[in-house]
């Protein structure tokens, strides 16, 4: 935790599964950010070489194996971390170089999480209506683990953290977050992918995202959206 009245300690938590290609640039991109922060990686049984990559990495991150999915990787690392605030970032996105004090000045005025405005990367048309229409949803409430969900510690763990979902973990704790407590969208951006939706395109994209949604809140079980999320990304 923060000394008194000092700075609060942000933890970032990462949970990764054979993320080898992406964790070199995503550390140094942690290496580099201003502020009070802890970095602890949860690994869900990476087959490359991603647990090697964070031990050698000068940074010194903290390095966890979870089971259980992202949702159990991201509570794992949840109840090991020190920070007043705790940050779940995905390895393809990147925070903002404010973050931090984003992050303080948010919890000095009583915020108890929320997310980042986000941009997908690569430029051109395609990134531009993906992040409008991300942005279109956010004021609606919806917002997803790809924006860098943040939540205080002490409501994360009031809330039971992340529930072992196969998929919508991260919705299911913004919209708990949100009815609960005081959340906010805080400046940046924070930068994502835009890799993985482009064969897609932004119309199957956002239809993709809608479709699903819609059939979680309906009922439909979490394990058989799961079967439908793979081949739409």
């Amino acid at each position: 935790m923060s000394p008194a009245g000092g700075p609060p300690l942000v933890s970032v938590i990462v949970p990764v599964l054979d993320e080898a290609r992406a964790l070199p640039r995503l550390l140094d991109h942690l290496a580099a950010l201003r502020g009070d922060i802890e970095v602890i990686v949860v690994d869900g049984g990476s087959a490359d070489a991603s647990r090697a990559i964070v031990r050698a990495h000068p940074l010194g991150a903290t390095l966890l194996r979870a089971g259980g999915g992202r949702a159990g990787q991201m509570n794992a690392g949840a109840a090991a971390a020190a920070g007043e605030a705790l940050v779940f970032l995905h390895a393809d996105t990147r925070l903002p170089p404010t973050a931090h004090s984003s992050l303080a000045a948010a919890l000095a005025r009583g915020v108890e999480g929320g997310n980042f405005a986000l941009r997908f990367d690569g430029g051109g048309a395609f990134a531009r209506l993906l992040g409008s229409w991300y942005a279109v949803q956010r004021r609606l409430g919806v917002f997803y683990g790809d924006s860098a969900i943040f939540v205080r510690a002490d409501a994360f763990r009031a809330l039971g953290g992340y529930r072992p979902l196969a998929i919508m973990e991260d919705y299911d704790l913004a919209r708990r977050l949100s009815r609960r407590r005081r959340t906010a969208c805080l400046p940046g951006p924070a930068v994502t992918s835009s890799r993985r939706w482009r064969r897609l395109g932004v119309g199957r994209t956002v239809a993709a995202w809608a479709a699903i949604r819609w059939l979680y809140l309906l009922g439909v079980p979490a394990e058989r959206l799961a079967r439908l999320y793979r081949p739409a990304r």
